[in-house]
């Protein structure tokens, strides 16, 4: 279920585990404040239901990255029912090339959502690419979700200011070394 009591529709697989109602609420009490005005990035996307979220709470604008195309499709739907699909772009990319594409383009984001398949290391991979091609804004926070069991190390000069466990999934949220506070 998204934060209006929809349900969330989408393919249930390994790969695919939309974030729960009760942690994506926690997430967006994180990070009251930060939200309205934003550009946010929703990588490995799955449902969208994180940039969605964001859009709805007065994010300026979300580029959301996930490399199944059915999903891709049912994030489009979603922006076009939610009525937000004019402050949103959609790619269908694997999420490290993207984040390479967009620090080449200059773009920057004040909030990164992070939520790639369990298991697989890619929270720390992701924040060093992150970090190397410079698309977190100055303040900015990069969201990631994982299973506990999954907590990066080698983070590549960000820190973590703040964790949340929700049963076995975890919330870190990191910033740039140096950075204010979350």
């Amino acid at each position: 279920m998204d934060a209006k009591g929809k349900a969330v529709r989408g393919r249930r697989r390994e790969e695919f585990r939309p974030t729960l109602a009760r942690v994506r609420d926690a997430v967006f009490n994180s990070l009251r404040g930060r939200v309205g005005g934003a550009r946010v990035l929703d990588l490995y996307a799955g449902s969208g239901a994180l940039g969605i979220e964001a859009l709805r709470q007065g994010a300026e604008r979300a580029v959301f990255v996930e490399h199944n195309a059915k999903l891709v499709t049912e994030i489009r739907r979603r922006l076009i029912g939610e009525e937000v699909a004019d402050r949103a772009e959609v790619w269908r990319r694997d999420a490290l090339a993207a984040v390479r594409d967009l620090g080449l383009a200059g773009k920057a984001f004040e909030i990164i959502f992070l939520d790639p398949p369990y298991g697989r290391r890619l929270i720390a991979a992701t924040l060093r690419v992150i970090g190397t091609a410079g698309i977190l804004a100055p303040g900015g926070v990069v969201a990631a979700e994982g299973h506990w069991r999954d907590r990066p190390s080698d983070t590549g000069g960000f820190v973590c200011r703040r964790e949340a466990r929700y049963g076995e999934t975890m919330m870190w949220y990191f910033e740039r070394a140096g950075g204010d506070t979350a």
